[in-house]
């Protein structure tokens, strides 16, 4: 009976911790924490296009349906968690726009992905993008420091390579966008132009040189994608986006750990 009683108290403590942890937001503890956390946004919303886009050309690799449904959990969380530490009032009014325009987008990525919603989508995702980089801008800003500006260059890179492989994943698909060429001309130049500015940064470890020189060399692929005829495979532009992103992150969080030099 007392092992029965125990056994059932276990069950119930874990419930509950399963319930609370669906509540926890992430803690920011920093501005340089927050430029970086607020920075990561922008790049989520073009990480949920290019899933949704996946989804709908019905290609499985890298499980664009689970990585979606983590993705938007990681939106929601991040966005409480900056909402809580933003003491500024127009960083808060700045929040309060992100939320107002995720809650519609969020029901949308929610239903089973189609052309008909993928146009509006990609619009709606674009607004919310701008409203992030406005939220990434202010924590910098506040940073007042050479490494508050690099953290947002080099977290934008993050953005931009989900979305040159968002823009290209919507082809794929069949979506008509007569802005496709100058959208993707326009990140492919702010990518370039943006690693230009953080090789020369005099905050550069070299760890980050290193992982910076990989970037480039797998940028060199977009570049050559673009000019060519040919049509690329998608789980090729997949991987090459998310290696992107992959050593973006990690330089990123290198440049918020180098915050007080």
């Amino acid at each position: 009976m007392r092992d029965r009683r125990r056994n059932n108290w276990i069950r119930i403590l874990g419930l509950i911790v399963a319930l609370s942890a669906g509540g926890w937001s992430i803690e920011i503890k920093n501005l340089a924490q927050a430029v970086n956390e607020a920075g990561r946004q922008r790049m989520l919303t073009q990480r949920m296009l290019k899933d949704y886009a996946m989804i709908g050309i019905a290609d499985t690799f890298g499980n664009p349906k689970e990585d979606l449904k983590k993705t938007m959990e990681i939106f929601d969380d991040h966005l409480t968690g900056l909402t809580a530490f933003a003491k500024d009032a127009e960083t808060q009014k700045s929040l309060k726009e992100q939320r107002k325009l995720w809650e519609p987008i969020k029901k949308m990525l929610m239903q089973t992905p189609s052309k008909k919603n993928a146009k509006e989508l990609q619009g709606k995702l674009d607004e919310l993008l701008k409203a992030a980089d406005r939220t990434t801008k202010l924590f910098a800003k506040q940073t007042g420091k050479e490494s508050g500006k690099i953290i947002n260059i080099s977290g934008r890179q993050r953005m931009l390579s989900q979305r040159m492989a968002a823009l290209y994943m919507l082809r794929v698909w069949g979506i008509d966008d007569p802005e496709f060429s100058e959208k993707m001309n326009s990140a492919m130049k702010l990518f370039g132009d943006s690693l230009t500015t953080l090789i020369k940064s005099d905050l550069n470890t070299d760890e980050i040189n290193k992982l910076l020189d990989r970037v480039k060399k797998n940028f060199m692929f977009f570049q050559i994608m673009s000019r060519s005829k040919n049509k690329f495979i998608p789980s090729l532009i997949y991987k090459k986006s998310n290696d992107i992103l992959k050593d973006m992150n990690t330089v990123t969080g290198l440049y918020t750990a180098e915050k007080v030099r």
